[in-house]
């Protein structure tokens, strides 16, 4: 995706931490986007993470971006076949 995609998903994932909610439902933040802008995007969440002690509950199909979690857990036809901390 171009630089527009990238910036436009920052705004929405920046208005949705302006309230600085307790839990953020990210469903595939980066999706669509290049590897530049999904690691600022990632970068962003983390960020926000800790610094207002969010809970981030993040779905993605992308195995790198899920590595960066501090808990995993995986899905398969619907059900959870792996839970790693």
């Amino acid at each position: 995706m171009n630089y527009l995609g990238g910036q436009q998903q920052r705004v929405a994932i920046g208005r949705s931490l302006l309230q600085r909610p307790k839990i953020l439902l990210a469903d595939e933040p980066t999706g669509n986007l290049d590897s530049q802008n999904s690691n600022e995007i990632i970068e962003l969440l983390k960020k926000s993470n800790k610094e207002y002690n969010q809970t981030i509950i993040l779905v993605t199909h992308d195995e790198k971006i899920a590595k960066e979690a501090t808990r995993i857990i995986t899905i398969k036809d619907g059900k959870i076949v792996g839970d790693s901390k």
